[in-house]
């Protein structure tokens, strides 16, 4: 083996699982996907108190594949809460770790815990940690921003990493680069988004995790306003805001976010699976319609990605309801390991030049709204 081969440990926290792959150069040497049932990670208040629990798996699974930590190059944590950036590859500085504990971004996605991860890696054993195209990639155009509720705004907080990589992808296999493309990209797992891409930019799409969109394994998706308030007269806030990424969607309905569990209810015509399940899928039709509205019915692919795209219902119903928009593909799973690894490799080789995080917002108001 060259001595100037690179190894890279790829961390992807999800609402559910966190998925850890072992590069050396471009070759996986192993991918694994741990997987943390909602209960489990329930036992945790806040995102941030899993980081020793996801930190002790990881180094449990990397001792089991008699994998020495001090050997390995770089680590390179998906990302995401702190203030929102370009897409591209970022370099994990102390600065973008204390903005994601803190969230200052507004948003408590699990991914965040990718940066935490790599970053605490990192100083332990003196090597660099990266992330790429983090959860808060702001490239929305400006009618996707406002509300109606004076100084509140929508911001971009979604599956930025996979639904930029298989975009790029399925536009290589049309014989096109993805800046020449439109899409609309479902991410389909324990949380669910649906996004525009307009030639090459991200610009509109539900922030998941906020408890926007349709429900999933484990979040609340959209609710009547009112309701909510309602509903708010007797369960406090913190529960609500556990529902919104944690607590919600099947974990309400069935105490669990397993979805092979509830498939398997509804392959028996279990009369509330089949509901719920069905419900899910209805709810991600509409978020595809709309986003089809945002390109004005140019749209080149309905791409379909994630993990919940293993069960093959999802895609033929989505078929149905949204085949008319446009030609859909199904890329089950994610390509986001890949897709972390190679952008690292390419800056370690000196080919790329990482960003720096600047701990500034890419976009932070309409000032003539305040006149």
């Amino acid at each position: 083996m060259s001595d100037d081969k690179k190894k890279l440990l790829i961390i992807n926290p999800g609402s559910t699982s966190t998925k850890v792959s072992l590069f050396l150069d471009e070759e996986c040497l192993f991918e694994k996907n741990l997987f943390h049932d909602a209960p489990e990670l329930l036992k945790y208040k806040h995102v941030n108190d899993q980081l020793p629990f996801r930190c002790g798996v990881i180094l449990n699974m990397l001792a089991e594949e008699n994998v020495d930590p001090y050997e390995i190059d770089a680590f390179v944590g998906r990302g995401g809460s702190a203030c929102t950036q370009p897409g591209g590859l970022t370099k994990i500085d102390q600065k973008l770790f204390d903005d994601t504990v803190a969230a200052v971004g507004g948003s408590e996605h699990p991914a965040k815990l990718g940066v935490m991860i790599a970053w605490t890696f990192a100083q332990k054993y003196g090597k660099e940690a990266f992330t790429l195209n983090p959860t808060n990639v702001d490239e929305y155009c400006d009618y996707a921003r406002l509300t109606g509720i004076k100084g509140i705004y929508r911001v971009s907080h979604s599956h930025v990493l996979n639904q930029k990589a298989v975009a790029a992808y399925h536009a290589g296999k049309l014989g096109k680069k993805y800046e020449d493309c439109n899409f609309i990209v479902a991410h389909i797992d324990g949380g669910i988004t649906v996004s525009a891409h307009d030639h090459g930019r991200m610009v509109d799409g539900n922030m998941g995790a906020d408890g926007e969109g349709a429900f999933t394994p484990t979040r609340i998706g959209s609710l009547p306003v009112l309701q909510l308030l309602d509903y708010l007269e007797t369960h406090s806030i913190d529960e609500v805001r556990l529902a919104c990424a944690r607590s919600g969607g099947f974990v309400q309905y069935f105490g669990t976010s397993n979805s092979d569990t509830i498939h398997e209810l509804v392959d028996r015509g279990d009369k509330k699976a089949v509901l719920i399940w069905n419900t899910m899928i209805y709810q991600i039709c509409k978020m595809i319609g709309e986003m089809s509205a945002v390109l004005c019915g140019k749209v080149d692919g309905i791409l379909l990605t994630g993990g919940l795209m293993r069960f093959q219902d999802i895609g033929e119903t989505i078929e149905k309801r949204c085949g008319f928009i446009a030609p859909i593909s199904v890329y089950p799973g994610e390509m986001e390991q890949e897709a972390l690894a190679l952008p690292t490799l390419e800056a370690l080789r000196g080919e790329r030049i990482a960003m720096k995080y600047s701990g500034h917002n890419v976009w932070d108001g309409f000032d003539f709204l305040n006149e």
